[in-house]
């Protein structure tokens, strides 16, 4: 079962995210990475650390257990929509 609203926004950018959530989370990435990050429900992703998935509509998905995560889906002019799955 997925939970979205169903909103359509804009990723934010490197200049965006606030300095700790860089160093505590995306210490990996190097400055060339400047866009892809969004804020859900309080923790801060970015595109990366989801994996394509087949779910219609959605593109990619992120697990946080075996029973719950995160999906997204994408569209052409760089905006995403984000919801909740849970098995």
């Amino acid at each position: 079962m997925i939970t979205t609203n169903g909103h359509w926004r804009q990723f934010r950018t490197r200049d965006e995210v606030p300095a700790k959530v860089l160093a505590d989370q995306f210490d990996y990435q190097g400055p060339d990475v400047y866009d892809g990050f969004f804020k859900y429900k309080g923790f801060w992703y970015h595109l990366d650390q989801f994996m394509r998935c087949s779910m219609d509509p959605w593109n990619a998905s992120l697990a946080d257990s075996a029973f719950t995560g995160v999906v997204i889906q994408v569209d052409d002019a760089e905006q995403y929509r984000v919801g909740s799955w849970r098995s």
